[in-house]
Order: C-alpha cells, then sequence, then structure tokens
C-alpha cells in the first residue's frame, strides 16, 4: 500500500509541474504574437534575449501542443499555439520543396541551409501529430512528404552540405536510425503498412544489432563504419549515455507495439548497463559524453550534465520498470529523479534549467535557447506522468 502510495504522490508530482509551471511558461513567454512561431531563447524569468528561430525548435514545440491535444484534451489555447507555429513554419520554414532549413530570423528569412536531417524529423513529427488534431490533410500531406525525403536521403542525411571528404573514413551515425524508431510509430497513421514494418525493422536492427555492442559490454557507440565495424577515431570512440538511453524507450515502445517481449528485455539490460556506465560516480549525474577507451575527448562540454539527457533517463528507467517489473530500473529511477528535480528544477522561477557544469551548479542562466526549447521536459513530465498512471493502476489490481 506504501509503494501505491508513493506512485500516487511521484503521478501528481509530473503531473502538476508539467500543466502548473513549465506548459504555462510556454504559452506565456515563447509564442511570437507579431511574426508567429515561437521565441525560444530565454532567460530565467521568461525574457527574451535572442529572436532567432532554430526549426528543430519550431517543430518541437508545433508537436508538444498538437500531443497534448490529442492525448490529454482539446484546449482551444493549446490548439492555437499548436497552429500558429505550424503555419510559420509552412511559410517559411523550407525552400519550396520541403527541403527545412536550420534557422531563421525571427520574420522568417533563412539563415542557416537545410543541412540538418533533423530539422526534417522535427517538421514530420509536427506536422504528423497536427494532422491527428485538426484533420487537416494538408498537413497530413507534409508530413509524408518529408517523411518520404527523410528516408531518400539515409545514407547521406546531410547531403550536398555534407563536410566529410568522400571515401576517406565513411561513418555512419546513430542519430537516424534512433530518431526513425520514434518517428515511425508517431507518424504510422500515415503511411503504408509496408513502409511501416520495413522502417521498423530496419531501425531495431541498426539501433541493437549494430551500434550496440556486444564486445563493449552491451554499450552503444555514436558512430560506425560503414561495414558496421568499430572506428577507432574521436568520432567512432564517442559515447552519448543520454543518445542511447532516450534510443531504449523508443525501443520499448516498439517492443510493445510488435508483441516482443524480448526486445523489451533487452532494452531495460541496456538502459541499466548505460546508466551505470555513464553515472558520475563523483558528483552524480550523468556525464554527457564518453569515450569507449578513456581517451581524452574533442567535445569540450564532455563532463556538462544536460536537462534532456536526465529527462530522457527517467522516462526508460520508468518504462523499464512499468513493463517489465525490474527492481533495478525502479531503483536507479528514484536516485535520477532526486538528482533531476534537485538541480534542475528553479525553485523561483518556472521551466528547468539545461546545463549544468560537472560539480552540479547551473553554468547557463536560461530556460531555453538554440537547442532547448519546448520539448524534452514537458515531454517527459508527461511520459513519467503516464506510464506512473500505468503502474499505479497495475499495482492496485495486483493487489487485488
Amino acid at each position: 500500500m506504501d509503494e501505491m502510495n508513493n506512485f500516487n504522490i511521484l503521478a501528481t508530482q509530473y503531473k502538476t509541474e508539467l500543466f502548473e509551471n513549465v506548459i504555462p511558461y510556454w504559452l506565456s513567454h515563447s509564442q511570437d504574437k507579431e511574426f508567429g512561431g515561437y521565441f525560444t531563447c530565454l532567460d530565467r524569468q521568461g525574457n527574451v534575449f535572442d529572436t532567432d528561430k532554430f526549426i528543430w525548435l519550431q517543430g518541437r514545440q508545433v508537436w508538444l501542443f498538437s500531443m497534448l491535444c490529442n492525448k490529454v484534451e482539446k484546449r482551444q489555447e493549446w490548439l492555437d499555439c499548436a497552429i500558429q507555429g505550424a503555419e510559420f513554419l509552412k511559410k517559411y520554414g523550407h525552400d519550396g520543396n520541403f527541403n527545412w532549413y536550420f534557422s531563421l530570423t525571427r520574420e522568417g528569412k533563412p539563415l542557416v541551409e537545410p543541412y540538418n536531417i533533423f530539422s526534417y524529423t522535427f517538421a514530420t513529427m509536427a506536422f504528423g501529430q497536427l494532422s491527428l488534431a485538426t484533420g487537416n490533410r494538408e498537413y497530413a500531406d507534409i508530413a509524408k512528404r518529408t517523411f518520404d525525403i527523410i528516408l531518400s536521403r539515409r545514407d547521406n542525411p546531410k547531403g550536398r552540405w555534407n563536410k566529410a571528404y568522400p571515401g576517406t573514413r565513411p561513418l555512419k551515425g546513430f542519430s537516424l536510425p534512433m530518431i526513425l524508431s520514434n518517428l515511425t510509430l508517431e507518424i504510422e497513421h500515415l503511411l503504408d503498412k509496408e513502409i511501416v514494418e520495413q522502417t521498423m525493422e530496419e531501425c531495431i536492427h541498426e539501433v541493437m544489432e549494430v551500434f550496440l555492442r556486444p564486445e563493449l559490454g552491451g554499450i552503444i557507440v555514436e558512430n560506425v563504419n560503414e561495414d558496421n565495424t568499430l572506428s577507432d577515431s574521436f568520432e567512432g570512440r564517442l559515447i552519448n549515455p543520454g543518445h542511447a538511453i532516450e534510443a531504449m524507450w523508443f525501443i520499448m515502445d516498439l517492443g510493445v507495439r510488435l508483441n516482443r517481449p524480448a526486445l523489451i528485455e533487452k532494452a531495460v539490460a541496456t538502459t541499466l548497463k548505460t546508466i551505470e556506465y555513464g553515472w558520475d560516480k563523483e558528483y552524480g549525474g550523468i556525464f554527457y559524453f564518453m569515450d569507449r577507451k578513456g581517451f581524452p575527448l574533442q567535445e569540450l562540454e564532455w563532463d556538462q550534465k544536460l536537462w534532456w539527457v536526465h529527462v530522457e533517463t527517467l522516462i526508460s528507467l520508468l518504462k523499464g520498470y512499468q513493463l517489465t517489473g525490474s527492481e533495478e530500473s525502479f531503483q536507479w529511477f528514484k536516485k535520477v529523479h532526486d538528482y533531476t528535480w534537485s538541480h534542475f528544477k528553479d525553485p523561483e522561477y518556472p521551466e528547468w534549467w539545461g546545463y549544468l557544469n560537472r560539480r552540479g551548479e547551473v553554468l547557463l542562466d536560461l530556460k531555453g535557447g538554440k537547442w532547448k526549447g519546448c520539448f524534452h521536459v514537458p515531454r517527459g513530465l508527461y511520459q513519467c506522468w503516464k506510464t506512473l498512471e500505468a503502474v499505479k493502476t497495475l499495482e492496485t489490481v495486483n493487489a487485488k
């Protein structure tokens, strides 16, 4: 009974933080009422300190408010927020052929070319989710056409903007199969069954058989050679614990969708191996980057503690507990929960800090910027709330 009360308290904590703190912050501070879209460079109090608009974050915020409309309540202010951001993206975010820029001026003029495939993935997520909320066929068409471009660029995601010299060290990255693991489920309602099944199988293979390396103790690397062998280079030695752990809840969702308990178990085991590997045993928290051989890293921010890494870890650990009953997952969840809420949540102003130094002290006194927007914190709060609700229901049934 005490455990059930704990789940009740935890579920309420995540739900309250989402709807009374984080969502009102973005609704009130981020919307550009003059030009459309969203400001994301916001200081601690929510003041705008830069007006550039980044396509990743525009798409993510459209997705977030559309998702809340679809899964929580079709609240008009949420729908209005999503639609105005989508209309800005539709008008200014691409070159006319759905090649999505990386960033724009406040007014919508292109600043950075469409080199980054994740501008495409988050545009797809945004319009796919909004098409569900509105029934708008144009939004669905934008999502489908952009997804087709993503698939066509899988072998060379940066296209003609790729800076790597061809042929010398051809590496492939973990990021795209990882995001496609989630994106395919996100827009399954818009895709042919054959495309869905083929993409899911390819992503599972890449994530769980290519980038996950048994010879490294079950740790995931960020880059491998084209022939799937390990590369002894800066890029080939790179480990991003948060990335790997986030991918595991995507894989758990695929395991549920495909009814594959063994896949779920493997994802839970990988989550636990990665959190143990990536945990800073001196100061607490999870390292941003690591080198699989323990060599010095080229990423100078390697020892920082980032918001998204910890929020995504909470989701994977909770889902692992929900789906398998792994007590180790729940013990780790409590440990990461305590660190995250005591270090990233601002006790005075809404929303959470994003960047801490290794000791857990606030490094940048901001709530949003070029990379942090209305996404990981609210999505994480939502996922944890709903998973805790599911666990609470399961525990109640078992108690009877």
